[in-house]
């Protein structure tokens, strides 16, 4: 049965209401000059972005976080990349340490790094990338990827090198509805599509690898734009790469930058999705009333909005089912961050199943490498002292890099000492434990049958040779 969004709404604001919630174990404050493995020692070429998303590859037992299109918003050269790293944890509660950046990826097309530029001309994609969304399929072992300018899903192989794009609905595309000319660079011109920057945030794949599920940020220009509050989750066939569904996500509010940072598969139907606003401690960022929420989602039973436009009058739809709050990322805090919530929480990963049968799910934060730029596109690394109420609004600015010549965010005029209290913007990773009841449905990514029968085989091969080894 179909029922009109406004009624369908109550159900969703209210379904599931009583959630057990995953616990907190602890969190880690990693530094924000830490060098990726690309061997580039600059902001622009090597400092670690940290979590626009997380994966946990469970056949390889390998985790990787997703940088995005680098310092500069789109203004400035960044090869895109997305890192595996190396995390101890305790078997038993799920407390992490030592996180290690283990192998740099960079993205490639023949010859030309996928870019973080904005498109140039702004209505040719190119090889312009804003990656957000990492997931590894499991059939082969190649990297998806959603990017916020296209909309975009591309492969990859291991090694960075893109495979091939999937077919992007044509609706969702940047573009006037008139001339129907995208613009993939920014709104202006553009009445219909995706908003500037608003692109495939989430991506999740089902377990068995044969759907992938990006989700845009939030509403389209022709569906609310910044005033709405309902975006799209969009199904795509692995095999084609080409849509075969698409679906309606109410959000918890339509300003404050509302949007979804993360979309983590339960299953085939089910998913937790990290909704945020755009407050909290962070470079540029509004301090005050930072909310940070995870909730579970259920497609069943919702309509395939496809062929429907969310924003017009009498639009008759079922949206997915959303639940109460999962977990609210803003109760736990760091001391190392003056026990204040960071602004951008963008990753969360189900990881490795732990000693009582519970699982251990990681969230983090993208520290927008702890730099700002002026209008003349001079970077400056960004220092806050996290003690103070607003860290932002008393943060210093100083010349990348070095020490000396800095001056006050506050009045660019004011020359500032840099003491050692004042700290780059750290990236946050949180650790929580999540009941197997919890987590009541959930399928860890599994390999084709005959990706097990070639893995036995290489054990078999294995096994062989060690007893020869012994038996001389």
């Amino acid at each position: 049965m179909k029922l009109k969004p406004s009624i369908a709404l109550l159900g969703i604001l209210f379904a599931s209401a009583a959630q057990a919630a995953p616990s907190f174990v602890n969190g880690l404050a990693l530094d924000g000059s830490m060098l990726d493995q690309s061997g580039g020692t600059t902001v622009n070429n090597g400092r670690v972005g940290y979590f626009s998303d997380i994966y946990y590859d469970t056949n390889r037992n390998e985790w990787w976080g997703l940088s995005d299109r680098g310092p500069g918003g789109g203004t400035l050269s960044y090869d895109t990349r997305v890192q595996r790293f190396t995390l101890d944890f305790n078997q038993t509660t799920g407390a992490i340490s030592n996180f290690q950046i283990a192998q740099t990826v960079v993205f490639k097309n023949g010859a030309s790094s996928l870019n973080g530029l904005a498109p140039a001309p702004t209505n040719v994609l190119g090889n312009s990338m804003d990656p957000e969304g990492f997931v590894v399929n499991p059939t082969n072992g190649n990297f998806l990827v959603s990017d916020e300018y296209g909309p975009s899903v591309r492969e990859f192989d291991r090694n960075g090198n893109l495979l091939r794009t999937f077919n992007t609905p044509a609706n969702l595309v940047p573009r006037n509805a008139t001339t129907t000319v995208a613009n993939y660079a920014g709104d202006t011109g553009n009445s219909a599509g995706k908003r500037t920057n608003r692109g495939f945030e989430g991506l999740a794949i089902s377990p068995d690898g044969k759907y992938a599920y990006a989700m845009l940020q939030s509403a389209m220009l022709d569906e609310g734009g910044s005033s709405g509050s309902v975006n799209r989750i969009v199904k795509f066939d692995v095999t084609t790469g080409e849509a075969v569904g698409q679906y309606a996500y109410q959000m918890k509010r339509n300003n404050q930058g509302q949007g979804i940072s993360s979309l983590v598969a339960i299953n085939d139907h089910e998913f937790y999705v990290l909704e945020r606003n755009n407050r909290g401690v962070g470079v540029g960022a509004e301090f005050a009333t930072a909310d940070k929420e995870v909730y579970k989602i259920n497609l069943t039973g919702a309509t395939d909005v496809s062929n429907i436009n969310l924003g017009a009058a009498g639009a008759v739809y079922t949206m997915v089912s959303k639940s109460g709050v999962i977990v609210d990322l803003d109760l736990n805090t760091l001391s190392a961050l003056g026990n204040k919530s960071p602004e951008k929480w963008e990753g969360l990963a189900i990881g490795p199943k732990l000693a009582d049968g519970s699982f251990m799910m990681l969230a983090g934060t993208d520290n927008d490498y702890s730099v700002t730029q002026n209008a003349k596109g001079t970077q400056f690394d960004v220092y806050f002292r996290f003690s103070d109420a607003d860290p932002y609004k008393t943060s210093i600015q100083c010349p990348l890099g070095s020490t000396s010549g800095c001056f006050l965010t506050s009045d660019s005029t004011a020359s500032a000492t840099l003491t050692g209290d004042y700290k780059l913007l750290p990236g946050v990773l949180h650790s929580y434990k999540v009941s197997a009841t919890d987590l009541a449905g959930y399928t860890a990514p599994v390999p084709e049958p005959e990706s097990w029968a070639m893995l036995m085989a290489g054990l078999g091969l294995i096994s062989v040779a060690a007893r020869r080894r012994k038996a001389k």
